[in-house]
């Protein structure tokens, strides 16, 4: 790297770091220009295009980054987490193999291979990862609940003694606590231990819950004004939009853990479909549009201003930013937080196709309470605690309805419960809904390759299955909160 690349590459990282990343972009630009053999400076122009949610180009600069050919562990791991933001998880373990290679006594390029390769499908390639992550450092506290969630634990194969044995330690902040507890919670699952399982459950989430001070409210008064921005009826579009050049993006939305990836698993099976995975663009993109404040990406203010805006053109920017780089003419999206901006997509993409999934108020408030959702995002914080995931189930079925009223014939929604007891059914409804032609793969869809960034990366890749069906009641005398919230409610309850 020469002195001039060099200076610029540090000021525009630094500009990017506070926040100026239009500014840091350019100066890092400036810096590839400076030394075009460098492959530090491209490195980090994917880096900062990523962390913008511009994935196409990020992919360009990270694979023209590879081919001058780094050596430095770092680079080459920074490489492979671009590779791993845009779903392409396959070159992702490539670049972090590659910098365990260099650097092999890192826990976290280990475990960065292991979530790859578990999207991948590879569960005991990933399980010796984690098993070596753990090694190097036993308090590299993200691999074990994703260790726990690889296979289905037993007497004889579970890691329960290990866990307690650290949960033992009196220094623990929140975040490990919780970890530690959700993969105990799982595996005491697997072995029938289900009072035990539920009660880490408890201690982990309401010591979180407390740290983060999460307040309902504010969630309330993002239902409250999304349904008052939206209030009259809209016209579907004509009957002929979507064809042509048309974009017809498919967005799947719901509450979190009912089902979303199932229903995008059968859709990107079909073969006019790819998956977009749970792209955050649409939100971002309304956000940069209405030039509120950060740090949130979804708060009141930026609703107000998002009517002020051209959806349109956002629209057409949202497309150009997600769509994956493949020869499939159709994407579905499957962020379950789109769900509040179904008013907005109508207006920004005519021809996109909605689909709302559904599960049991019970099954769906203990999933949610279960699952252990990514730190750094704010917006599944009501999962803490189950008083407050009923009253925000509340507001979310309040809302579906209101869309299903408000967007007549645009909105699909699909029952978890249904789905499962008539696959091929439902699955016409919603191909049909979808306007794609029916496909057999899309009932295979556990034979899809493709990777699986979510929560649910090891249910997917087995054939449709019921035992999840009513999971609640083993947890039934514990649900007490939810359950009477949601009767004070009058949600009607299995």
């Amino acid at each position: 790297m020469t002195e001039v690349s060099r200076e610029l590459l540090e000021r525009g990282v630094a500009a990017a770091e506070r926040g100026r990343t239009a500014e840091g972009l350019a100066l890092i630009r400036e810096a590839c220009k400076a030394d075009p053999k460098d492959p530090e400076a491209r490195t980090q122009l994917a880096r900062w295009l990523s962390m913008i949610n511009r994935q196409p180009e990020a992919i360009a600069a990270a694979t023209h980054a590879l081919a001058l050919r780094p050596t430095r562990a770092a680079t080459l791991d920074t490489i492979g987490v671009v590779f791993s933001r845009a779903n392409q998880h396959e070159r992702a373990v490539a670049c972090f193999r590659a910098a365990v290679a260099g650097e092999p006594g890192r826990a976290s390029f280990h475990f960065k291979i292991a979530s790859s390769l578990t999207y991948l499908g590879q569960f005991d390639v990933a399980e010796q990862a984690l098993e070596v992550c753990l090694t190097l450092e036993p308090r590299y506290w993200p691999a074990h609940p994703l260790l726990a969630s690889l296979r289905r634990q037993t007497p004889d194969h579970n890691h329960v003694e290990r866990l307690e044995g650290l949960l033992a330690a009196s220094d623990l902040d929140p975040d490990a606590e919780l970890h530690l507890r959700h993969a105990l919670a799982k595996e005491l699952e697997d072995l029938g231990r289900y009072d035990e399982s539920f009660a880490h459950l408890v201690a982990g989430n309401a010591r979180k819950r407390a740290a983060v001070s999460y307040d309902f409210d504010l969630d309330r008064r993002l239902f409250e004004t999304v349904m008052r921005l939206f209030p009259e009826p809209m016209l579907p579009p004509d009957a002929t939009v979507g064809d042509g050049d048309e974009p017809a993006p498919i967005f799947v939305v719901g509450m979190p853990r009912t089902g979303t990836t199932l229903v995008e698993r059968i859709l990107s099976s079909h073969t006019q479909v790819a998956s977009a995975g749970e792209s955050l663009n649409f939100g971002l993109l309304l956000k940069w549009a209405t030039g509120t404040p950060p740090p949130r990406m979804l708060d009141e203010v930026t609703l107000e201003r998002s009517l002020a805006v051209d959806l349109r053109a956002l629209g057409r920017a949202y497309v150009e930013r997600t769509k994956p780089a493949t020869n499939k003419p159709r994407f579905v999206d499957k962020l379950p937080l789109n769900f509040f901006y179904l008013g907005h997509i109508a207006r920004a993409l005519p021809a996109a196709r909605m689909v709302v999934v559904r599960r049991n108020p019970a099954d769906t408030g203990l999933s949610n309470f279960r699952q252990l959702f990514a730190a750094d995002f704010p917006y599944y914080q009501f999962a803490l605690d189950l008083r407050d995931i009923a009253r925000y189930y509340v507001m979310f079925d309040r809302l579906i309805a209101h869309w299903c009223r408000v967007l007549p014939g645009r909105v699909h929604e699909v029952r978890y419960e249904t789905l499962v007891e008539d696959q091929r059914g439902e699955t016409e409804q919603l191909l049909e809904h979808c306007r794609l032609d029916w496909e057999d793969a899309c009932l295979q869809f556990d034979r899809n390759e493709a990777a699986v960034a979510t929560a649910s990366a090891t249910q997917v890749r087995q054939p449709l299955y019921g035992t999840s069906v009513g999971r609640w009641r083993r947890y039934e005398r514990h649900l007490e909160p939810l359950m009477g919230e949601l009767r004070a409610a009058g949600v009607e309850l299995p």
